[in-house]
């Protein structure tokens, strides 16, 4: 079973043949799928997703280029959200200084509130960053010694020295389609040498499809395709790196309950 770690299944692309895109999924082999949320306007549809299908969960946060748009959503409104039974997440959340879509100051503000919102809710918080890696982890420190948290750096492009650090505060990283591009190199560097145990694969549907679906909308099926890349990558087994990148999930989102033993 492979498990699609981050998804929109709400957005333009996928949402207008939703049915069909969750059994497509469900017949390369994908059991869950996290559908994840990026405004407020978006959480009752996107819980809604989680409460008709069973193999979807949700999150509940505000992506960092929405900041400027929701500085009402606090930590006390996020955990007021998460404590949903399908709600098994915080974020996504983050810093994005490559468009500057939101103020810089109003991005971190609202990192910090959904680490808060981690802490104080036990769930794992979801991270984007992009060309913001020094704010990041220093954020991410800063808050680490306020109280624990765990989560995942989603859709993974930073360096190689990055992912380090977060994993040194005990994180997550999430692969996407992107490792299978021509021009991915430093990322698929990393890629082979990120621990077993610290590993999740994604799809960031309906974006970024791997190779071979480019040019068009990407979904949860294209996981599979992601992954078989990645364990040839790594000179694993699909098999293996199916079974770790499961395991991993289920131990950082452990409000799913995990599958019975085998």
């Amino acid at each position: 079973m492979l498990i699609d770690s981050h998804c929109h299944l709400n957005y333009k692309g996928l949402i207008e043949d939703q049915a069909n895109v969750l059994q497509r999924a469900r017949d390369a082999g994908v059991g869950l799928m996290l559908n994840i949320a990026t405004r407020e306007s978006e959480w009752d549809d996107v819980l809604s997703t989680a409460l008709r299908a069973p193999d979807v969960w949700a999150t509940v946060g505000i992506h960092p280029h929405e900041a400027d748009e929701h500085p009402h959503i606090d930590t006390a409104k996020l955990v007021e959200r998460a404590q949903h039974p399908r709600v098994v997440g915080i974020g996504e959340t983050g810093l994005d200084y490559y468009y500057d879509h939101s103020d810089r100051d109003r991005q971190q503000k609202s990192f910090r509130s959904h680490i808060a919102a981690a802490r104080s809710t036990g769930l794992p918080l979801i991270v984007h960053t992009r060309e913001a890696e020094a704010d990041t982890i220093g954020i991410m420190r800063e808050e680490m010694e306020e109280g624990g948290y765990s989560g995942v750096i989603h859709c993974f492009t930073a360096s190689g020295a990055f992912a380090d650090q977060a994993m040194a505060l005990g994180f997550y990283i999430s692969i996407s389609g992107i490792v299978t591009f021509k021009n991915a190199k430093d990322l698929q560097e990393t890629a082979t040498r990120l621990p077993a145990d610290r590993l999740l694969v994604e799809t960031d549907s309906p974006f970024l499809a791997p190779i071979p679906h480019r040019g068009r909308p990407c979904e949860p099926a294209y996981v599979a395709d992601t992954a078989r890349f990645l364990a040839n990558l790594r000179g694993e087994s699909m098999d293996a790196l199916a079974a770790a990148t499961t395991a991993n999930f289920h131990a950082l989102f452990t409000k799913i309950p995990a599958p019975p033993a085998a």
